[in-house]
């Protein structure tokens, strides 16, 4: 039996010996390594934090003292130690383990994460829970370096420092430019300075000095700026200590005999204590370490070359790639245009912009706030700011695309990739949320195109306006259109009938927003199948609405559906229906009944995302099923009718 085969919890990991974790170690990236290869998935930080979470779990008493992850980019190891081992290979799948943090998965997983930077402030919560309930339990937060651009975590470092409470965080650095500090002379100092005898002689000192009439402050201001001073020269923890923490490091995270050390000497030291860790991201393998960018989130890949697994058959480009490249020809022509993320530069193809127009290229780190509001001061000053940031990222900055940028009506233009359902990231990253934060923005223009096709044109379109616009489009490959040569702007809240448009009646109108198109329009041709004629209506826009269109469709049919990947609470369908309500209390239209076909009012689950779309009824079949229920439903005048056999929808007469 292998070490790892002998491990069901850290109750277990206890007992192996510490002089074998380093073997224990490689068994776990071996395991990271076959699962990740064969399914896909956040390779580079978790085979960094192997032997930081073995000495986490190996020294502390979890779950009883509370490990908090930032994230779930390098939490592998942690859940292969606890409990999930043998349901490792489903990581990431439909059914399956998360790939981020999930409290309903395991009573491990203290808290939930997979937007960055919010481990500290968690943690910073428990500490104080543990003190109101009187508890003797550590919690520790682990932070990335990455994580660290956030500014919520530099306000709960702040907030930490003031309260002063015994609390752990450990920086793991595997990207700043401070490695070379981790050294035999650097672990050995602070193998020292993490000692009790130093931090004994430290605290006697002090009293000792304090006590000193007249003379004793001074004296302890001196000795403190000597220390200061010594330790500014071989670590970088001022920064730290000035915000109230006891700074430890920075020492080698592939060590596990100084990792283990350093938290048996710092877990009883009073108030908040930073430990700077640095480890190397995709550290043992060698595709990996070379370029760590790449394997940050990858596709599945053949272990031996590191090469990605090829699709069969040809595949359309991406909806990121065909916005990059569009980008880049709209820039060749316009100079004022620059381009923004917030750590995402590969994610959201704005690298292949930085390599043409480097000095017009900014990536702000994890800071979406200062990334809105920095767009909305260079859109102030004459430029043309492209914000790409996916949609569940977006969130972060609602307060400054209202406050900063929509107040003020200034052209920014946000790109939000991965709207929609987007697989296997799961809940955390789904891009659900963003017509229902966006279209109440007093405004702001939201597009999303039916295409890839429709996406440079839309893009486009909003570089041409003079004020804020949304582009929402989903993760993954384009439908395979050719894309036109030509950009041409379309006229804004102009819809299109996309499918039977000369026919004089139609028993039922699909209007469909975005992704929503091609499957209503394969629904379409199975419902003629069956007799039924569907007009299909291409939206285009979620804001403004085309009123003539919804007019003209209400005349051609009393039955309308409106589909969106996105969720029905704020959504498309619910404008969609305030229009057609208002134009029938007015009296231009007569009754129709409306079936809205979306995302249900809850959280979605990681998998695939044709799979998903089929679970919930957003596939052609499920979608022509529900239209022929609905169809054969006698019309109604008035009321609220729920189709409580297709979950995600509802119907409503008006």
């Amino acid at each position: 039996m292998s070490l790892l085969e002998s491990i069901n919890s850290p109750k277990d990991l206890k007992s192996v010996p510490r002089k074998n974790l380093p073997a224990l170690a490689k068994e776990i990236r071996e395991l990271i390594l076959k699962t990740v290869s064969d399914k896909g998935g956040h390779l580079g930080a978790s085979l960094g934090t192997v032997e930081l979470t073995l000495a986490l779990h190996a020294c502390f008493d979890t779950p009883k003292d509370r490990l908090v992850w930032d994230t779930g980019h390098q939490a592998y190891p942690h859940k292969i130690l606890t409990g999930r081992r043998d349901n490792f290979s489903s990581l990431r799948q439909y059914g399956g383990i998360s790939g981020f943090l999930s409290r309903k998965e395991s009573e491990y997983d203290t808290f939930g994460a997979g937007h960055a930077g919010t481990s500290i402030s968690a943690a910073l919560g428990m500490v104080e829970a543990r003190e109101k309930k009187g508890g003797d339990h550590y919690v520790i937060a682990i932070i990335g370096d990455g994580s660290l651009t956030a500014g919520m975590a530099y306000e709960a470092l702040n907030h930490a420092g003031h309260l002063k409470r015994n609390f752990i965080v450990i920086l793991n650095d595997n990207e700043m430019s401070i490695s070379e500090n981790v050294g035999a002379f650097s672990a050995y100092l602070n193998r020292i300075l993490s000692g009790k005898l130093y931090t004994r002689v430290k605290s006697e000192t002090a009293t000792l000095l304090k006590n000193i009439p007249n003379k004793g402050q001074p004296m302890l201001e001196v000795a403190r700026r000597a220390e200061e001073s010594v330790k500014g020269m071989i670590v970088p923890g001022l920064l730290f200590e000035e915000l109230g923490f006891q700074y430890f490091g920075p020492i080698d995270g592939h060590r596990v005999d100084h990792l283990l050390t350093t938290f048996d000497n710092i877990k009883d030291l009073d108030g908040p204590i930073l430990l700077h860790v640095v480890t190397k991201k995709g550290k043992g393998y060698a595709p990996a370490e070379s370029d760590p960018a790449s394997y940050h989130g990858t596709p599945a890949f053949d272990l031996s070359t590191g090469k990605a697994k090829k699709k069969v058959g040809k595949t359309p480009p991406s909806y990121t790639s065909v916005f990059s490249k569009t980008l880049i020809r709209l820039s060749e022509k316009n100079k004022d245009i620059v381009a923004i993320t917030a750590a995402m530069p590969a994610g959201t193809g704005l690298n292949q912009f930085a390599e043409v127009f480097p000095d017009r290229f900014y990536d702000v780190g994890i800071s979406e706030q200062h990334a809105v509001t920095m767009a909305a001061g260079m859109a102030a000053d004459g430029l043309r700011p492209v914000v790409a940031i996916y949609s569940t990222f977006l969130q972060r900055g609602f307060d400054q695309i209202i406050h900063d940028v929509a107040l003020q009506n200034l052209p920014v233009v946000f790109c939000m990739d991965r709207a929609g359902l987007v697989g296997e990231d799961g809940p955390t990253h789904a891009g659900v949320f963003d017509i229902a934060y966006l279209k109440g923005v007093p405004n702001m223009i939201l597009m999303a195109p039916k295409d890839e096709n429709e996406l440079q044109h839309m893009l486009a379109t909003a570089l041409e306006l003079n004020q804020p616009v949304a582009i929402r489009y989903p993760r993954g490959a384009g439908v395979g259109i050719s894309l036109d040569q030509n950009l041409v702007p379309l006229p804004v809240g102009l819809s299109e009938i996309v499918m039977s448009k000369e026919e004089p009646r139609w028993d039922v109108a699909l209007i469909a927003l975005g992704s929503m198109v091609y499957p209503a329009q394969a629904a379409a041709l199975q419902l003629k199948e069956q007799g039924i004629t569907a007009g299909v209506v291409n939206a285009r826009f979620a804001k403004p609405l085309d009123h003539d269109l919804l007019r003209a469709v209400a005349i051609k049919t009393h039955k309308i559906v409106t589909l969106e990947e996105h969720v029905l609470s704020g959504g498309f369908g619910e404008s969609v229906l305030s229009v057609l309500e208002e134009k029938k209390n007015a009296g231009k239209i007569r009754p129709v009944d409306v079936l809205q076909i979306g995302l249900p009012d809850a959280f979605t689950e990681h998998g695939g995302q044709k799979r998903l779309r089929e679970d919930l009824g957003l596939d052609p079949k499920s979608i022509s099923a529900c239209v022929i229920e609905f169809v054969e439903t006698p019309a109604h005048k008035s009321g609220l009718i729920t189709k409580t056999s297709v979950s995600p929808s509802r119907v409503k007469a008006i």
